[in-house]
């Protein structure tokens, strides 16, 4: 069997060139469930590809992918894939979208990798091994106090009502809040320094898999956002530098 790390790497870069093939297309796009949750041509072709990718390296893996492609198969041994994560910043033309890929095996996230194409930035995790952007090791920030830092989250705008008021709240306590539109990237930028903490509710696991193992193998804390255990599929993160996580709970721990 490859290295699912290596395979990951070489199938994340293969969907991003797919998706900036697309970006300068005219794209067929639908809603999906909620107003504003987009799909589109884009989306599916990248899923297509991920999940054919995967499937000839490691024939009995279950695949859990965001737009249906969903395989039944060794529940030992699963992946998570998100083809298009900043799908609405994508039919804009926003350059904040990428590609998310994760391995788990007996229930331990073991590989994941977040790619951006446009920026062809390439962020890579493997457990005990560290994170990298490139061929640079990365760390999570060194900043002690919450009000020094740049935090980031994400809502639908559905949820507004309840989201709005944690980030009316977060924006009272941080030095500044940000809400780019990609969890996966949100995941990644507190991975490399760049954001010191995010938080988001209702995640698929899609969604969180690789940036979580990002953050932790760059020396970072991640749990639900009350402080408890972290799981793929809790709906909820709060991924920190790690010094600044317990200030972070307490904001966000109860309701504002």
């Amino acid at each position: 069997m490859r290295d699912p790390l290596e395979v990951a790497v070489e199938t994340a870069r293969e969907a991003g060139a797919l998706l900036l093939d697309y970006l300068h297309r005219p794209l067929h796009s639908m809603q999906k469930g909620r107003r504003a949750d987009l799909v589109t041509d884009a989306d599916r072709a990248s899923e297509r590809l991920i999940v054919d990718r995967l499937s000839k390296e490691f024939p009995r893996s279950t695949i859990v992918g965001e737009e249906g492609g969903t395989r039944s198969g060794d529940s030992a041994e699963r992946w998570y894939v998100d083809p298009l994560d900043g799908t609405t910043n994508f039919t804009h033309g926003y350059p904040l979208f990428c590609v998310s890929i994760a391995y788990e095996r007996e229930g331990e996230l073991c590989a994941g990798v977040v790619y951006a194409p446009f920026y062809d930035e390439l962020f890579v995790a493997q457990r005990g091994a560290g994170a990298m952007l490139g061929s640079r090791t990365v760390g999570v920030s060194r900043v002690e106090a919450l009000g020094d830092a740049l935090v980031c989250t994400g809502f639908h705008p559905a949820d507004f009502v309840r989201n709005g008021e944690y980030f009316r709240v977060m924006s009272g306590v941080a030095q500044a809040v940000r809400r780019d539109g990609s969890a996966a990237l949100d995941l990644a930028s507190v991975a490399c320094g760049r954001f010191d903490g995010f938080w988001e509710f209702d995640l698929s696991a899609w969604d969180v898999s690789a940036g979580a193992l990002l953050v932790r193998e760059a020396g970072g804390v991640v749990s639900a956002i009350d402080g408890g255990a972290f799981r793929v599929d809790g709906r909820v993160i709060l991924a920190t530098n790690g010094r600044i996580h317990d200030q972070m709970v307490g904001v966000l721990g109860s309701p504002p």
